[in-house]
């Protein structure tokens, strides 16, 4: 016996602890060495057989008196772990243990039969499809209604989906009474385990088809090219989703049908840039419309507007107009237009229009230039 860890010590705890603390520290140091949770660690396994043999003994009224008194010499070395100190003393076996935890394990532990596991033949929800568009700008801007084809698993129309030929019906399966699993027991050092696996006669759905429908083969389902008509609001922007409840594909024993996600794209403009709700515009102005002002025409995306741009105007300038952007998807609010203006400078001059700029360059010289006269004081200032 002087091999053996003292119990208390096992579970981490002070001689004399509560049966409360006992079970406390047994759930946390199962769960934590527990094989499910630690697949192939030997190490583990042996911690698991020493933590669920500490607990045989403390949890038992009498087995932990006479630990108390007389260590383990008070209690049967030779018992083995099939109903002595070895056994799981007060809650017969892995399947007390399981109730014991709640489900905590979320039903994972395929030997510890009971509670927590979902049945195989309930209804489920059909699977969620994708499927990406491609839309202009302007129908991103304004909204717009689009038809489109999907190929997808439809409800079999001869037998409404239940995957029996007409007039007749699926049976209970009879190897395991419609539950869809087979449970065995086995009996191990550690007690008695118990297996669920699914039943081979009806591939767990717990009912046999002895009269498959011809059309879907018995699936209850068949592919099918489906046009669906999608709705798309406007403010819409590149990888905008927009979720067609009931698309998807056909529910699993009666459960609901999947949804279709529809991901939008969006063609780039030739004139617009989009930031967000925002709309960017560049137009390029002449040297005589940047010093003198003049009214330009600026093209939004409902109509042209005309701009008055003031005199003086430097590049780069940036002009706002006001809810000429894009509505918002998520209500009425519409962005701004942003209309950056660029000078441009005139690149094919004969002689006579030469002639004609160098005068004007004569006539109005550095001091006409805010930027250029402050550029050469800056300059005088750094040599003098």
């Amino acid at each position: 016996m002087a091999d053996k860890r003292d119990y208390y010590e096992v579970l981490g705890l002070k001689k004399g602890a509560s049966d409360d603390e006992i079970k406390k520290a047994f759930r946390k140091m199962a769960m934590k060495y527990h094989p499910d949770k630690n697949p192939g660690d030997k190490e583990a396994e042996e911690k698991f057989k020493e933590v669920n043999e500490a607990y045989a003994v403390l949890s038992d009224p009498d087995k932990k008196n006479k630990y108390d008194r007389f260590g383990h010499a008070g209690v049967d070395p030779n018992a083995g772990f099939g109903g002595g100190t070895g056994g799981f003393g007060g809650f017969g076996g892995f399947e007390d243990i399981f109730d014991m935890f709640g489900g905590a394990f979320g039903g994972g532990f395929g030997g510890f039969g009971g509670g927590g596991r979902s049945r195989r033949n309930g209804p489920r929800k059909g699977s969620d499809l994708q499927k990406a568009i491609t839309i202009d700008f302007k129908e991103a801007a304004f909204g717009t209604k689009k038809q489109i084809r999907i190929n997808k698993y439809v409800k079999c129309k001869t037998c409404g989906g239940t995957g029996a030929e007409p007039g007749t019906s699926k049976k209970t399966c009879p190897t395991c009474g419609g539950s869809g699993e087979v449970r065995t027991a086995q009996r191990t050092p550690l007690g008695t385990f118990q297996s669920v696996s699914p039943c081979s006669d009806c591939n767990g759905t717990g009912e046999i088809n002895e009269s498959p429908c011809k059309d879907c083969g018995g699936t209850g389902k068949i592919r099918d090219n489906v046009t669906i008509s999608v709705n798309i609001p406007a403010g819409v922007d590149n990888e905008s989703v927009i979720p067609i409840k009931g698309q998807g594909e056909p529910g699993i024993n009666g459960g609901p049908d999947g949804d279709l996600y529809i991901v939008i794209n969006v063609e780039p403009h030739p004139l617009f840039e989009r930031r967000g709700q925002d709309l960017w515009l560049e137009i390029p102005i002449t040297f005589d419309q940047a010093a003198l002002g003049d009214e330009i025409i600026v093209p939004t995306l409902e109509e042209k507007v005309s701009y008055k741009v003031p005199a003086g105007t430097q590049p780069g300038t940036v002009f706002r107009l006001k809810n000429k952007g894009i509505k918002s998807v998520r209500g009425n609010r519409k962005g701004d237009l942003y209309v950056r203006v660029t000078l441009e400078v005139p690149t094919k001059l004969n002689s006579k229009q030469k002639k004609a700029i160098e005068s004007m360059g004569k006539t109005v010289g550095s001091e006409c230039y805010q930027k250029k006269s402050s550029f050469l004081d800056s300059i005088k200032e750094f040599f003098s």
